[in-house]
């Protein structure tokens, strides 16, 4: 059973979403009578604790915040780990990429630490790869380069004062003594039962800096608009155009690639390549390290059924995506339900956190109303007709949790991939409760650690290089 402290939570939880619910609920009213056209949405709710975006590299990842649609409020925040990044200095006889670290006799360096990255006892690598752009005191500083020239510094990418106000990591194509590696892409989803929930939150924050580090990716994680004030397909919708914008920086990256190669514009030319309109311009960090043909999606709770959502639009669009491909999916306890109740959706109405009536009231506010239904294609995964078929779908690890009440219908449509053939594993927790590995004061907990280094494993299966490698 959960432990004495989780219950408690469970119990003040339970009572703040409620009150939440009940007053999103009078709001929907009020925003059906006076803005029912209202598109462009919120991503974030005012009592939610977020996180800044800091694009220095702090405890081994680096973030940065984009709006990636001038429409409406959608937005990304990516999370890079420092093992993007390889070093090499002659002088120094130094070979760093990532956690494979690689030091001449001259250093000596202490072992990796728990989160994967690297310290040296003597003499702080981090100056090697990057600057922090603040120090103890809060104001942006330079880190301190001993016997380094200024083309060194150049060369890694140390920015000089006059571009101290960014204080953030930029990569660079245009040396030989730091390349980019290229990282596979994990687009994530964050839950909050399509009404609450943040991209920024504090514990989204965490737990994607856990994913990058743990399975060596860039994770984009998808600030998606949030109902009542965007109902169905709303999140939907900005999970597929999240895609779309992975497939067009690709594309912008190519380009600048091409323009580079003909000496057009020197160095900077690629950080200024724009699409026709001058709507998008080529994201540094992604064309330096993404490599989108290796994209796994990862939804947690209702980001699981926006994930499967865009796993079935990415089927459908099939080489239209190029060079963009899915090639697997991770859903986290997802929010699926249906009009046939689950031996579980029984048993464990009244689960902990969040419980069937809560749920259902979180469906009303986010389905349509004049279309409101528990077999929704949007709630219910196993509901007839379905397009695509099954077989078609990319291979989808699923977590369910013992106290969940949801967990019976995440166990059948797993089984239901099984059975056409589509690798579809179960990781079921013993004595969690739903989001027990995302939830913020659960993060730290043995189950939580232990299910995203479960994910990193199966994850690595399917975006390794070198094949296979990796089993479950």
């Amino acid at each position: 059973m959960p432990s004495v402290a989780v219950k408690l939570y469970s119990v003040f939880f339970k009572f703040l979403l409620k009150q939440k619910l009940n007053n999103l609920t009078t709001q929907s009213q009020t925003l059906i009578i006076h803005d029912p056209k209202s598109s462009f949405g919120i991503t974030s709710r005012p009592e939610e604790s977020i996180v800044a975006a800091n694009p220095s590299f702090t405890d081994g990842v680096a973030t940065k915040d984009i709006h990636i649609d001038p429409f409406t409020s959608l937005s990304i925040r990516i999370f890079i780990p420092e093992t993007c990044i390889v070093v090499s200095d002659s002088n120094l006889g130094i070979k760093v990429k990532g956690g494979g670290n690689k030091f001449s006799p001259k250093n000596r360096f202490s072992d990796l630490n728990s989160e994967g990255s690297a310290i040296d006892e003597n003499h702080n690598l981090n100056h090697l790869i990057r600057r922090n752009s603040y120090g103890p005191s809060g104001s942006p500083r330079i880190v301190e380069k001993s016997n380094r020239s200024n083309s060194d510094a150049d060369s890694l990418n140390l920015k000089p004062e006059s571009l101290a106000g960014y204080g953030g990591y930029l990569p660079s194509f245009d040396n030989q003594k730091q390349k980019c590696r290229k990282l596979p892409v994990v687009l994530q989803f964050h839950g909050g039962g399509f009404v609450s929930g943040s991209n920024e939150s504090v514990g989204n924050d965490f737990f994607c800096r856990r994913i990058a580090k743990l399975c060596d990716v860039m994770v984009i994680a998808v600030g998606y608009r949030l109902a009542p004030e965007n109902r169905y397909p709303g999140a939907f919708d900005d999970g597929v155009k999240v895609l779309h914008w992975l497939g067009k920086q690709a594309n912008l990256a190519e380009c600048s690639k091409s323009l580079e190669n003909t000496k057009i514009g020197a160095g900077d030319v690629q950080w200024h390549v724009a699409d026709a309109f001058g709507a998008s311009m080529v994201e540094p960090w992604l064309a330096a390290h993404g490599d989108p043909s290796r994209c796994v999606l990862l939804g947690v709770s209702c980001g699981a059924n926006i994930a499967d959502y865009v796993a079935r639009k990415a089927v459908e669009a099939g080489k239209l995506l190029d060079p963009v491909k899915v090639v697997a999916q991770v859903l986290m306890y997802p929010f699926f339900i249906g009009s046939i109740p689950t031996h579980s959706e029984i048993r464990l109405a009244n689960s902990y956190f969040y419980d069937k009536a809560m749920c259902i009231l979180a469906w009303k506010l986010y389905l349509p109303e004049e279309d409101f239904s528990l077999d929704h294609p949007a709630a219910n995964p196993l509901i007839s007709g379905r397009e695509p078929p099954l077989k078609y779908m990319p291979p989808t690890l699923t977590v369910v949790a013992e106290h969940d009440w949801m967990r019976d219908r995440a166990i059948a449509y797993s089984e239901e991939l099984r059975k056409v053939n589509v690798d579809a594993p179960v990781l079921d927790f013993k004595d969690a409760v739903h989001e027990f590995a995302t939830l913020d004061m659960l993060l730290k907990t043995p189950q939580a650690q232990a299910c995203a280094e479960d994910i990193a494993i199966w994850v690595k299966k399917y975006i390794s290089l070198r094949g296979h490698e990796f089993s479950y």
